[in-house]
């Protein structure tokens, strides 16, 4: 059995957790963190970021990339524009999507660099 980490003898360090506390984000904004989060933890979403990062492409396009149905592209391109991720661009009949801005290529990229560390 593994040994839990604890203090060796009660000490609270108040002044350092008064610090912290006043740093601290409210509940509500560490809520909507842990929630964007969640949209990266699905493998097909990752992908389609990875490829609006080279183009603006449409639901065919993802689709025929990734060999997924339209539907299924469908479903996480919605997933991810409801989250701020992606936009979407109409041309006729046609929607294409692409990055909504830089912070998505910034999180996808230091999350490569920590995976291959």
């Amino acid at each position: 059995m593994s040994e839990i980490e604890r203090c060796e003898f009660l000490c609270v360090h108040q002044d350092t957790v008064e610090k912290v506390l006043k740093q601290m984000p409210s509940d509500e904004k560490l809520y909507d963190l842990a929630e964007l989060f969640k949209v990266f933890g699905d493998s097909t979403r990752i992908k389609i970021l990875y490829a609006l990062f080279e183009a603006e492409l449409c639901v065919c396009d993802i689709a025929q990339l990734l060999g997924l149905s339209q539907t299924a592209v469908s479903h996480q391109l919605r997933i991810l524009k409801i989250n701020s991720l992606v936009r979407a661009r109409k041309d006729g009949k046609n929607v294409f999507y692409s990055l909504a801005d830089s912070h998505v290529r910034q999180i996808i990229g230091q999350g490569m660099e920590h995976v291959e560390e």
